[in-house]
């Protein structure tokens, strides 16, 4: 490990993979994490030199046009299923051989690869894979050989929340001389500026929406979600002054308010079957709006002018939407999965996972509940504001820096 020098930063090495195509959550972090550290001051307290690289075969020629400035991008190609295959038995090929010499390599989305002689950090966002297989596909199985042969090989483990890294020390067993080695560092939540409530409306078809964003797959639970939302309906219906879905009333509208809706953003990901079936089964189903991926424009237009956000996640590693909701002052209604206690605190209104009962009866409360829903408003900036994606990287450059020192220690 060669380490920095006086007349030079620490050299980091960062998976830039998540922040190609349409970004999910692990590619928020990796596209924030990378543009604040590449914008950081040269006289920060953690100088760094960043190169950038991305294990694809098919997005090659992409990372250049995408990357921030001051990132300099691996040019090599890096054909992603070969490599995992390879990095799953052998030590090779090294990091070095795609990015050149550097200190530190930072596998931004469970991934990192082998290295000469730099130190290795590996983000784990939760470990789905170990505790609901039945919720992956064959290429998130693979993470968990992955993850233990980089740890038994001295790689260091960020995590996105304190509960998922006591995940991560009970199943990797890890004694007490390493458990330094697990660090935990929260994750920031962008203000949503610029959104526009009308312009969100206009996209849900109403002027009162329930929304929800996230992929569509099963850890997100919006099978749940979508089966609440005819009880929702009623519950809305009967405390409304209207009363009654029979003829001439609308479903889900009280007399003089607009029709309710769910709104569903994001992509299509796996076990899509399971949530047609069940939008299929809706008794309600032409009020349910399915966006598919929505930019980032659209995204703040939807969050600005949602009457509620729902997050019914089965699991989560962190949970960015609840606070992009927050720190509009939307009220949030998440479950009680993973680390959505620690990180929405008493900010959002939660409900016990798989329940679509308890779910609607939140989501009913808050809609009709002025107290409850002014409370939840209040409390959500001041919430979503603890956590900056300045904050989380400059947490991570000190934790690189961390690293680096510890190698140099040992070697």
């Amino acid at each position: 490990m060669t380490g920095p020098s006086a007349d030079r930063p620490l050299r980091v090495a960062l998976d830039l993979t998540p922040i190609l195509g349409h970004p999910t959550g692990v590619g928020v972090f990796a596209t924030e994490v990378v543009r604040h550290l590449a914008g950081a001051p040269p006289d920060a307290p953690h100088p760094l030199e960043l190169v950038g690289y991305a294990a694809t075969w098919r997005g090659r020629n992409t990372l250049g046009h995408v990357a921030p400035a001051g990132v300099r991008v691996a040019r090599r190609p890096m054909p992603a299923r070969p490599l995992r295959e390879a990095w799953a038995r052998l030590d090779a090929p090294p990091i070095e051989w795609f990015t050149g010499p550097v200190d530190v390599v930072h596998g931004t989305n469970f991934i990192v690869p082998p290295s000469r002689r730099a130190a290795r950090l590996m983000t784990v966002h939760d470990l789905t894979p170990v505790r609901y297989p039945e919720l992956c596909n064959a290429h998130t199985l693979a993470y968990p050989r992955l993850i233990e042969r980089a740890w038994r090989k001295g790689a260091w483990i960020h995590t996105d929340s304190h509960f998922v890294a006591d995940e991560v020390r009970t199943w990797l067993a890890v004694r007490e001389v390493d458990a330094h080695r697990v660090v935990p560092i929260h994750l920031g939540v962008s203000p949503q500026r610029g959104g526009d409530p009308a312009r969100g409306r206009a996209l849900a078809g109403t002027d009162r929406y329930v929304l929800a964003i996230g992929t569509i797959e099963p850890r997100k639970g919006l099978v749940d979600l979508v089966r609440s939302f005819d009880q929702l309906v009623e519950a809305i219906d009967a405390d409304g002054p209207g009363g009654g879905t029979g003829a001439g009333a609308d479903a889900g509208t009280s007399a003089g308010a607009a029709p309710l809706r769910l709104v569903i953003a994001g992509p299509d990901g796996w076990g899509v079957a399971a949530f047609d079936a069940a939008l299929h089964a809706c008794r309600h189903r032409d009020r349910i709006a399915r966006l598919g991926w929505v930019d980032d424009a659209a995204r703040a237009d939807l969050l600005a002018g949602a009457a509620v956000l729902a997050y019914p996640s089965v699991y989560e590693g962190f949970g960015l939407p609840p606070l992009e909701a927050m720190s509009l002052g939307i009220p949030v209604v998440c479950s009680d999965a993973g680390p959505l206690p620690e990180v929405t605190g008493d900010a959002a209104l939660r409900v016990p996972v798989g329940d679509p009962s308890a779910l609607a009866a939140a989501l009913a409360a808050v809609l009709t509940d002025d107290g409850l829903r002014a409370g939840l408003a209040a409390a959500g900036p001041d919430r979503a504001a603890r956590y900056s994606w300045a904050r989380c990287a400059g947490e991570l450059a000190a934790l690189y820096h961390r690293l680096d020192a510890a190698g140099a220690a040992i070697g």
